[in-house]
This record gives C-alpha cells, sequence and structure tokens, in this order.
C-alpha cells in the first residue's frame, strides 16, 4: 500500500520537480524589472523610495552595501551591509532567531576587534514570517532601495526558492546569497546555483544517510511526513531517491500545510500512516508540525523511529514535546532521531564549540525590538545557532578575502580562494566555480536526560 494521502487537504498528486518560481513572482522578459512592472507583479508596495536610492550622503560614489556616516557627512562609517529575510515572526520564528543569534555572537567578536579590514559587519533585518511573497518583497527592498553588498541568513526553501529567479535577474548587479539554511537542490544546480553559495550539506544528503541507516538495521518500510511546499517536496524526493538505491519505495506519505501550529491535531496524519505499517517515519518539516504530529504518533500508537531532517530546529521540537508531557518529559521523545548538519553544541572537544559557547554567552545577541512581534524565549545554545556562527564566521573570513574596497564584483575570486579552511569542527572547507556547498558531513541525534546527544549505536537504539 503506497498510503500517499494528503491529512487534511485535497491531494495535489504526487510531487513532481518544483515550478521555476521566476514564471510566478517576475514580469516577462526583456529588460530589467519597472518599477511599474515591480507593481503589476505586486511586489513593489514596499519600496516607497525610487529603486536607485543611495544610501545615505556622500561626496564619493560608493560600492552597494558600503555605508557612510551621517553623524560626519564625507567621512566613511566603515560598515559592511548585508541583508536579512528571515522568519521572526509566526510559529517558525525560533528559526530565524536562532540562526541570527549564533551569527551576530560571530559579529559581534568580529566588530569589537575592529571588523573586516577596518569595516563592521552590519546587519539590515526584515522579517518575513518563512512565507515567499513577504521574502520577495523584503529582498527587492534590500537589493534595490537599501542597496546591500550581500544577503545572509535567509530561512527556509519555500522563501529561498522564490528569491533566485530574482538573484537571475538582476545578475548585472551581482548580488549573491550566502549560507541559507536550507539543504534544498535549486540554490546548488542550474539555473541559480551560480547566485548562491551553501555552507551546510543537503538535504538529499541528510535522507540518503537517514535511509541508510534504517535500512541497514532492517527498517527497510520507511513512511514521510512532509510540508506540502518546496521544502517538503525537496526531502519527500530524497528520501524517494535513497530508498530507490535499495529497491524500495515509500511506504506511505502525508502532509501538512506550512504554518501548522503546535496545537494542531495530526491524527489523520497519523492514521493514514499508520494503515501503511511502516518501520519508521522521515518528517520533513519545521519544529511545530513535526511536534505535533510526534505527539500524536505516540499518543496513537505508532511506535516506530520518526527521524527529522536539521531545519526542524531540534531544542524548539524537544521543548514543545517535554511541556506537552509534563508528568514524565521522557515520554514523546524515545523514538526522535534528528540529523544534522553541524556536530554538537555539548561537545567542547571540537575547537569551535568552546569559542561558539562563550561568545553566545558573551554578546547574548537579541532580535531589534522592532521585529518582535510574539513572544520567544531563546535557548543559550542549540544547533541552529552554531550554524548561524560557523555560517558568521565563513563570512566574515570570505570578506576578509577582498582585495582593495568590498565590490561585489570581487566576491567570486574571495570565496574560491578559501581551500581546506578550517572552521574548527573536523571538517575543512572548500569552493570552487563547480564546488558550491562546503560541508558534506552529516550527524545524528536522539534525546537522552532532556537534551539531543549523537548518536553512536543505531541498531541498539532502533532495530
Amino acid at each position: 500500500m503506497s498510503g500517499r494521502r494528503n491529512g487534511t487537504q485535497p491531494s495535489a498528486g504526487p510531487p513532481g520537480p518544483d515550478r521555476d518560481p521566476a514564471r510566478e513572482i517576475l514580469p516577462p522578459a526583456g529588460g530589467l524589472l519597472t518599477r511599474r512592472s515591480a507593481i503589476r507583479a505586486g511586489v513593489a508596495g514596499l519600496l516607497g523610495a525610487p529603486f536607485a536610492t543611495s544610501l545615505g550622503a556622500a561626496t564619493r560614489p560608493l560600492a552597494p552595501g558600503l555605508r557612510w556616516s551621517g553623524r560626519n557627512r564625507g567621512q566613511p562609517d566603515d560598515e559592511i551591509v548585508l541583508g536579512v529575510s528571515a522568519a521572526f515572526s509566526g510559529p517558525s520564528r525560533g528559526l530565524g532567531t536562532e540562526l541570527y543569534r549564533g551569527a551576530m555572537s560571530c559579529f559581534g567578536q568580529v566588530n569589537e576587534q575592529g571588523g573586516v579590514n577596518g569595516r563592521r559587519i552590519v546587519l539590515k533585518l526584515y522579517d518575513d514570517g518563512y512565507q515567499p511573497d513577504p521574502c520577495v518583497e523584503n529582498t527587492l527592498k534590500l537589493m534595490l532601495e537599501d542597496e546591500v553588498f550581500l544577503l545572509f541568513g535567509y530561512v527556509g526553501t519555500p522563501t529561498v526558492t522564490r528569491v533566485l529567479p530574482l538573484l537571475k535577474k538582476f545578475q548585472d548587479q551581482q548580488v549573491y546569497i550566502f549560507f541559507p539554511f536550507t539543504g534544498a537542490q535549486p540554490q546548488r544546480e542550474p539555473p541559480y546555483g551560480e547566485f548562491a553559495f551553501n555552507l551546510r550539506a543537503s538535504y538529499g544528503q541528510e535522507t540518503a544517510g537517514l535511509v541508510d541507516n534504517f535500512v541497514r538495521i532492517g527498517r527497510r518500510r520507511i513512511a514521510v511526513f512532509y510540508q506540502a511546499d518546496a521544502y517538503g517536496r525537496s526531502g519527500w524526493a530524497g528520501v524517494r531517491a535513497a530508498l530507490a538505491q535499495h529497491g524500495e519505495t515509500i511506504a506511505g506519505e502525508a502532509t501538512y500545510r506550512r504554518g501548522t501550529q503546535f496545537t494542531s491535531v495530526m491524527r489523520p496524519q497519523v492514521e493514514i500512516l499508520q494503515e501503511a505499517s511502516p518501520d519508521a517515519v522521515i518528517c520533513v518539516g519545521a519544529y511545530a508540525a513535526c511536534a505535533a504530529f510526534a505527539r500524536d504518533a505516540m499518543d496513537l500508537g505508532l511506535h516506530v523511529p520518526i527521524a527529522n531532517l536539521s531545519f526542524v530546529g531540534s531544542e524548539n521540537l524537544l521543548s514543545l514535546l517535554m511541556e506537552a508531557s509534563r508528568d514524565d518529559p521522557a515520554y514523546y521523545t524515545p523514538w526522535l532521531v534528528n540529523s544534522q548538519v553541524v556536530p554538537s553544541y555539548e561537545d567542547t572537544s571540537i575547537r569551535a564549540v568552546p569559542e561558539y559557547r562563550e561568545l553566545m554567552a558573551r554578546y547574548d545577541p537579541q532580535v531589534p525590538q522592532e521585529l518582535v512581534k510574539e513572544s520567544y524565549d531563546p535557548f543559550p545554545n542549540s544547533f541552529v545557532s552554531l550554524e548561524g556562527y560557523l555560517d558568521a564566521q565563513l563570512l566574515a573570513e570570505i570578506l576578509r578575502r577582498i582585495d582593495g574596497t568590498p565590490e561585489r564584483g570581487k566576491l567570486n575570486d574571495a570565496v574560491f580562494s578559501v581551500r581546506n579552511y578550517d572552521l574548527g569542527i573536523g571538517e575543512r572547507v572548500s569552493f570552487g566555480p563547480d564546488r558550491r556547498q562546503g560541508l558534506q558531513t552529516v550527524y545524528y541525534t536522539v534525546v537522552e536526560d532532556g537534551r539531543f546527544v549523537t548518536l553512536n549505536d543505531w541498531e541498539a537504539k532502533f532495530a
């Protein structure tokens, strides 16, 4: 039984290749996007100033993203401005918040030590709530009005895949997106791969590792619970491809809508997958919905390993599940196994980890108050903030390698000069024209004593 049905919505059929988002958000080909055509496309509402506005008063031209001081006209403010659109509100706000906190813990130290070649790193932030349309609007504003130097710290596949066509459309401006928090394929392959640089391992690598380990211990019937969008389809495709290598197909599947809260009922999805009698379930989603699924799976007797990809936000997921069962905080967690794209922040034998922990404690970065729409209690440390820290560390190194005044046209050479760079996590980073992803390793974690720890023996845990 395939079990291919949606939980609470009409079936959209089997996922196919992602549509070209450019057809959805951009005007017909032919010349640059004009203000009038942007308005027709519904993405110019936030652009209150002309597209070609400069950043502050200056007595001579500056490269985009280099800001002049308003306090002392004519004197450079010594800033490199990075543009960020991420989820700071909504049920996935923990992802944008933690990624930002980790990055700012690194940039805080960089700026305290004098910046990059004398220039402070500044982030221009907008909230997209993990929704594509606001992300597109934010990105246009960052590129065309704010004129940031580059894009950084974006969160999510459905948002990033809608931004990539903009980078291609405005390729004459040489705007790149660095280290987005997504393992999807579109920013790793033509026609958009040349506009993005990735640090983390891909969803294909994460899903292949999970499938290989489950099959190795005899759990061959693998079902998928996934978000009904580009992110979910990317993970779904990865599971299908990995199972095909073992002569297997997806045992069952169920979906949910992006933005689903933890308070939502996942009984229909659980029952669909129960009919397929899976040996394991791989979840491709965000923490609120995946926690709700894990909760209802346990309550309804679907007691099989439930795996989550790194994007889920492990600490947020775990916090929701432990809070839901106060009498026994471990009740909902014995079957969880999460893949990660960075090592454990508990392992202080890894050089980068104590550095990251010390800087997080020293700076304790907080999202600017004007972006805070809902309460959120950040974690002292997390896999997401460690990833943000490593992203920032590598970007600062790339910016240091730019010869002379920072210019977008020099970014490719600076990135491609990174060869066997030591991030302090035991895996060295290299880039090149045909190598636009820095890290390849996937790690696996399970819950012990109320925290995610490294999984070393799959057979002992799940056979």
